[in-house]
């Protein structure tokens, strides 16, 4: 097969239209389309078909494409030893959490930019359960993602998931709370849960569960400052990290046996972690914060 045609059809199922393709290797539509029944053509089956006025790929492309990473890759690695000073190009699609956004990839991606300015990112936030939709959708190249420890995330055959760093959290409560944590005294209190991934919800469950009583559920909240906010002002009680300073008249009280860690991850389609661009972005990802009180800092917090 035409590795040239290989690498449009790569760039379709990461791009998703005819058109973007085109614009990215500087070729016009026509060409494109060309390009992949040619392909398809010696992969002796069909690659594409309609979506609306678009085109996705049939299973056999979906396949054909998890191939071509792997073929193209190994190419690469051909040419760099051939050539040392061939550099990685490409555009990696991420999406994850904004935190390890902020903590891992940002300063991954500054150093990136310094060392293979050929290596282009396209960042979007999503919680860990979009992210992994995406990702096995093939729209997205990484996603971080993140779990509890008394939850686990179901594991996927096809996605390979690398930890990069855990925080543990505890329950924030008023000021005027008694020091000594005892969940069962907050088993008639309204409960707050982040409103787009349900991770936290079912923590909280488990932890009541664990305690004996059933949690009600009151609020759907994601921002972790308004959280704050809802708790001072007595609407309920809720996981916060142990790390981040609380505002006044607020404290968090550590949880213990069971405790309630926060576990990020770098998550990856197995088989394209060796596709160079990625490969170097995955490389580079903080494994741990390098302070923890910056891992959430407040709203009004400079740093």
């Amino acid at each position: 097969m035409d590795l040239r045609r290989l690498e449009l059809l790569l760039s379709l199922s990461r791009l998703g239209s005819m058109r973007a393709v085109a614009d990215a290797h500087l070729l016009t539509t026509s060409t494109v389309s060309q390009q992949i029944a040619a392909l398809a053509k010696e992969a002796g089956t069909a690659l594409i078909e309609p979506d609306g006025r678009r085109v996705r790929l049939t299973p056999a492309g979906r396949r054909l494409a998890d191939h071509a990473v792997g073929i193209l890759a190994a190419v690469d690695t051909a040419r760099s030893d051939l050539d040392p000073e061939a550099e990685p190009s490409g555009t990696v699609r991420i999406g994850g959490f904004a935190t390890g956004i902020r903590v891992s990839l940002l300063p991954a991606l500054r150093d990136l930019a310094l060392s293979n300015p050929g290596v282009n990112v396209i960042i979007s936030e999503y919680e860990p359960a979009e992210s992994v939709r995406l990702l096995t959708d093939d729209e997205l190249d990484l996603a971080l993602t993140y779990d509890y420890n008394l939850v686990p995330a179901a594991g996927d055959p096809i996605l390979h998931a690398t930890p990069l760093w855990s925080a543990p959290w505890g329950l924030a409560v008023p000021s005027s709370a008694p020091d000594r944590l005892d969940l069962k005294d907050y088993a008639h209190h309204s409960w707050i849960v982040n409103s787009r991934n349900t991770a936290d919800e079912s923590a909280v469950r488990t932890l009541a569960s664990l305690a004996g009583f059933t949690p009600n559920i009151a609020h759907q909240i994601d921002s972790l400052d308004l959280v704050e906010e809802l708790i001072f002002s007595g609407y309920g009680v809720g996981l916060l990290p142990e790390s981040r300073p609380p505002r006044d008249g607020l404290k968090v009280l550590p949880l213990r046996d069971p405790g309630v860690v926060l576990r990020a991850f770098a998550v990856v389609r197995r088989g394209r972690a060796a596709w160079p661009p990625l490969r170097l972005v995955l490389e580079r990802l903080q494994p741990a914060a390098a302070s923890p009180l910056t891992l959430w800092p407040r709203a009004d917090d400079p740093s």
